[in-house]
């Protein structure tokens, strides 16, 4: 065998794939399972517009969960990227709050005026809009997560293009949840924001009751941001390895594996 040929079936063998990255290598210890020890899922929502933060995101030395506005001027550009470095892409689905203007949500928003079928094609636009993705989440929505009617048609296209709905939970009323296992579609909860205050000591306060929660509980999904104060956000979310050590950091498809949640 040649040197090549010795290459790949060594990495065959330790079940790399010729795309495997450094971080994926390094947060998959021989012997070690998705199944197994400490996890944590960390989602970063707001790409897709050249926002502060972006790159050093990208940079990040472990996987990380990139939810991508559809519609904007770097939403293919960024889920490439994330894509290419091997952190996971979600669709990040502006939805209606309770407050504020339809017109803050950007294009392509799911309104609870919108009809069946209109909810239903402009989820369907915006999963094809972002490159790679496998999953979608809510960008706001507090109005629309309340909505039975909205969230079984966005559900919906969901189930029919085998994608998995992270809820943000910008609403405790929401019915994500039992909607979801209702319709069959795989659907977990955020836990915590970490920057809600765009303070770097408050957002490592965040992630150290982050590192909590997870010791507590095995399992833990927070959320940042990129936009105002992402730096901030990315510098405090570089140090989770070392604010929580011996937890592995998982794409949010593989913290749904782990907590026997996919279909």
């Amino acid at each position: 065998m040649n040197k090549l040929g010795l290459v790949l079936a060594v990495a065959i063998g330790l079940g790399w794939s010729l795309n495997a990255t450094a971080a994926e290598r390094r947060n998959a210890p021989e012997g070690e399972t998705p199944a197994s020890g400490k996890a944590a899922a960390i989602v970063i929502d707001d790409f897709g517009n050249g926002m502060d933060g972006t790159e050093q995101m990208m940079n990040l030395p472990f996987p990380i969960t990139v939810a991508v506005m559809p519609f904007l001027p770097t939403t293919e550009k960024d889920a490439e990227e994330a894509y290419y470095k091997g952190h996971e892409v979600i669709v990040h689905m502006p939805m209606e709050p309770f407050t504020g203007r339809k017109s803050w949500l950007g294009p392509g928003a799911v309104t609870c005026d919108l009809t069946d079928e209109q909810i239903r094609e402009r989820v369907r636009a915006a999963i094809d809009n972002v490159p790679h993705a496998v999953g979608i989440s809510n960008h706001m929505g507090s109005k629309a997560t309340s909505s039975e009617r909205v969230m079984e048609n966005v559900l919906a296209v969901c189930r029919e293009r085998g994608l998995y709905f992270l809820d943000s939970h910008t609403n405790y009323r929401s019915v994500v949840g039992k909607t979801a296992r209702r319709m069959g579609v795989q659907s977990t909860d955020n836990q915590l924001f970490l920057d809600d205050v765009k303070d770097s000591a408050l957002i490592r306060k965040q992630l150290q009751l982050f590192g909590k929660l997870v010791e507590e509980q095995g399992t833990g999904i927070a959320i940042g941001h990129v936009g105002t104060g992402g730096q901030k956000t990315a510098e405090a979310v570089k140090e989770a390895p070392q604010v929580m050590p011996g937890v592995r950091f998982l794409r949010m498809s593989e913290m749904l594996k782990m907590r026997g949640l996919e279909n």
